[in-house]
Formats: structure tokens, C-alpha cells, sequence
């Protein structure tokens, strides 16, 4: 158990001295905006530690420091929250970066596989995760959340190693390459204010309707983070919908809102939500946002996505890659319509594995088979194939 500065200095430049270092983090974020880190667990070269980041002074620079180092490759499981917290407190990704998670659906360990699964089907090892969801704010921690704390990163170095062979074994360390390249960019991490409207998934195309939904969603995000609440505690996803439908621009029209709390209209939020409002209804009209293209596929290329669906699961079963790796619901449905769909799966390893076969089948070159009792791709030399 780490508690002050000098051991944890101590601890990073033992654990930086070897080529991997596993991370793993705990923390809560049920009553704030911004997560609460209570627990840091690093473990290599057989040695593993608990920092208590709750720990009266302690200060964790030495910590980001080793998070840096270019010599020790850190390993996560499914790190994507422990990045966001790590950039919050210190304006730190950890790099060179390797993720556990995404490398096991590389290799064919199915969609988002659990640590705990990953390291049975992998090592054999049973991970007790009945600790959870504990208090990990609480002091002191039980022997028990230690334990189980601890159980998430020693077992990684031995998962990171098994992973990493079978990767350069296959030759697909360059696809992992491509995936931590996304979690090592800043602005995974922190979506601008103005963009936050995005998250609703609204498919209206009336642009002054989403002029005032940016505005409003705004004005929540900034209210959250300046507060450290979660959104909806400030108001909830369909209270935001419904004023944008309204555009209510006085207290007595805003309090007509479905939803809105009684007291809210005559606050100060209040007042800033009615100008957030008016702010979008003066917005000229080349200001506006432009609505995300809603994908609604003509008569008849129904059958062309039911056939890409088969051709990705056969390609993904083929290849031992994770279907929703490769591609999503969207990605067909795009790739029906356009040849040059801005998808990820037409670009990088999965063009190479599915994106490229995609179009070839789409456009007649290939075909599907039987072949026994397996299905699998032909080519039809230029022949139509009923």
C-alpha cells in the first residue's frame, strides 16, 4: 500500500525499469461529473502495488512520470476510463499503450470480453470480482478490496505477453497499433461543450431545432463540469429534447415544459437556460448546425445489407476478429449506399479484412458459396450470378 510521495517515487522507478508495466485504476463517479480516483494498482517484474490516491499530501507527479516513460509499454484491460481520469488530473495519456481488451477481440476472444473472462480463458486463473462495486471512497479499504484490487493488474502482465505473441504470430500487431493510436489522442477524452447536443442521437433534420439542442446541451455540460454533478442531475436528456422543441423564452413558457422542476424557472439556471435558448433563435441561418445524414436505405438494398451482415460474420469467424470490431449495423448500411462511406470499416486493417471483400461481393466480383457445410467467398470471373 502506497501512501506517500517518496514511496510511490520509489515504487515508479523500480516498476519504469521494465519493458511492461500493468494499470489498472478504482474509482467512483455515481454522485459527480468528473470520476473520483480512490485506487491505482500497478504491478511488473513480480512486484505489485496499491496507491492510495486518497492519501492525505500525496502527491501523484511521480506517477504521471511513469505513465509517460517511452520505455515501459503500459497495459490496461478496457482502459478507456482509466485514460479519462488520468488525463483530467494530470493532462497525461500513457504512452506506448496496450489494451488488453481490444488486442483479445484481435485475436478472437470474442466482443468487449471481461477481464475476468479474458484471464480464465487465457490463464486459466478465476478472478473473485465480488468486490467490485464497493466503497472504494471509504477508508480504510478491506483486505478483501485489496485482494481483488491487486488480482487486476498481476495477471496482466502474463495476459499483455500471451496477447503479443499471438499477435506478431499472426501479423497483426499493426491492427492493435491502429486502435491504442485512437486511445492515446487527447480529444477522446475531452469532447468540446458545443458538441455534447451529439450524444442525444436526435434524427431531426430541422436545424434551428438543433441550433437551440447544442445551445441548451451546452449550457448542461458546462453546468455539470463547473458543479461536478452528473448531466442529469441538472436536467435530463428528454427535459433538454422537449425545451428545444418549445423554444420557450420567458419563465412562464419554460415552466410549461413537461418535466421541468416547479422551482427551475424563476432560478439564475433558469435565466441561463431561456438566454442559451434565445442565443440560438438569433443565430443566423449559416450558423446553424448541419444535421448528421440520417441513412435510410432505398427500396431493394435490404438484401445488400442482409448479405454484407453474412459476409462480415464469415470473414470475422475466418479471421478469429470480433464482428463489432470490424464493423457496425451503420458501417453496412453505409457501405450499401456508397462505395467511398466515410466507415471505419473501409479504411485501414479492416478494409484489408472485410471492407475490400465487402464492395467485391457488393458489386458482383465475389460470391457466396456452400461449400459443405461451410459458406465461403468465390470469385465469379466477370459471370452474373442469379
Amino acid at each position: 500500500m502506497i501512501e506517500t510521495t517518496d514511496d510511490l517515487a520509489q515504487l515508479c522507478r523500480r516498476l519504469v525499469r521494465h519493458p511492461h508495466v500493468a494499470v489498472d485504476t478504482e474509482f467512483m463517479r455515481e454522485t459527480t461529473y468528473w470520476p473520483k480516483l480512490c485506487v491505482v494498482q500497478l504491478a511488473a517484474g513480480g512486484e505489485a502495488a496499491l496507491i492510495d490516491a486518497r492519501a492525505p499530501g500525496l502527491d501523484l507527479a511521480p506517477l504521471f512520470d511513469l505513465l509517460r516513460a517511452p520505455g515501459a509499454v503500459k497495459v490496461f484491460h478496457a482502459g478507456r476510463q482509466d485514460l479519462e481520469i488520468f488525463y483530467h488530473l494530470g493532462r497525461v495519456l500513457p504512452t506506448p499503450l496496450f489494451d488488453t481488451q481490444v488486442a483479445a477481440m484481435v485475436c478472437g476472444f470474442g466482443d468487449q470480453v471481461g477481464y475476468d473472462k479474458l484471464m480464465r480463458d487465457l490463464l486459466k486463473v478465476h478472478i473473485d470480482k465480488g468486490t467490485q462495486y464497493t466503497d472504494w471512497y471509504r477508508r480504510p479499504l478491506s483486505e478483501r478490496q485489496v485482494r481483488y484490487a491487486l488480482d487486476d493488474v498481476i495477471y496482466l502482465e502474463s495476459a499483455y505477453e500471451l496477447l503479443t505473441e499471438r499477435l506478431r504470430a499472426s501479423g497483426r500487431e499493426r491492427w492493435v497499433d491502429e486502435e491504442m493510436a485512437v486511445l492515446a489522442e487527447p480529444t477522446t477524452y475531452l469532447m468540446p461543450v458545443e458538441e455534447a447536443w451529439r450524444r442525444l442521437k436526435t434524427r431531426s433534420q430541422n436545424r434551428r431545432y438543433l441550433a437551440i439542442l447544442r445551445e441548451v446541451t451546452a449550457w448542461r455540460e458546462t453546468e455539470a463540469r463547473t458543479r461536478d454533478i452528473p448531466r442529469n442531475r441538472v436536467l435530463r436528456d428528454d427535459v433538454l429534447t422537449a425545451i428545444a422543441a418549445e423554444a420557450p423564452d420567458t419563465p412562464d413558457q419554460l415552466g410549461r415544459v413537461r418535466a421541468v422542476p416547479k422551482s427551475f424557472p424563476e432560478r439564475a439556471e433558469g435565466a441561463a437556460l431561456i438566454a442559451a435558448v434565445k442565443r440560438a433563435r438569433a443565430l443566423p441561418e449559416r450558423e446553424l448546425p448541419v444535421p448528421d445524414a440520417i441513412v435510410d436505405l432505398p427500396s431493394g438494398l435490404g438484401p445488400i445489407v442482409d448479405i454484407l451482415k453474412v459476409v462480415l460474420k464469415l470473414k470475422a469467424e475466418e479471421a478469429g476478429v470480433a464482428q463489432k470490431l470490424i464493423a457496425n449495423g451503420d458501417d453496412l448500411d453505409r457501405i450499401a449506399l456508397d462505395d467511398h462511406a466515410d466507415v471505419p470499416a473501409l479504411k485501414g486493417w479492416r478494409r484489408h479484412l472485410f471492407g475490400a471483400d465487402a464492395l467485391a461481393v457488393k458489386h458482383g466480383k465475389l460470391a457466396l458459396a456452400a461449400d459443405g457445410r461451410r459458406l465461403r467467398l468465390m470469385a465469379v470471373n466477370g459471370t452474373s450470378i442469379a
